[in-house]
């Protein structure tokens, strides 16, 4: 258990950001869900449509430093490969 007044602290903020970054990567999720679902139905102008959306919401949690820079622009690369390939 933290002893420090720091260590309580910094416990009581780990706690309040995990949850905030916990929200931002679940959004993040449900954009990109949305351009898969409508990858499945073989949509393309749906696709292509929550692919633009779902653009900036990565970009945000690499900013935010949810994601990893790396792991945006392959998820990024993958899914404009997906939906040209319709």
């Amino acid at each position: 258990m933290a002893n420090t007044p720091q260590a309580r602290k910094r416990i009581r903020r780990n706690e309040r950001r995990a949850e905030i970054n916990g929200n931002r990567l679940s959004r993040i999720r449900t954009f990109v869900k949305k351009v898969e679902t409508a990858l499945a139905g073989g949509d393309k102008t749906a696709a292509a449509a929550a692919l633009k959306e779902a653009q900036p919401e990565l970009a945000r949690g690499v900013a935010r430093g949810v994601l990893h820079k790396n792991t945006v622009a392959r998820k990024m690369s993958r899914l404009s490969k997906r939906v040209a390939a319709l």
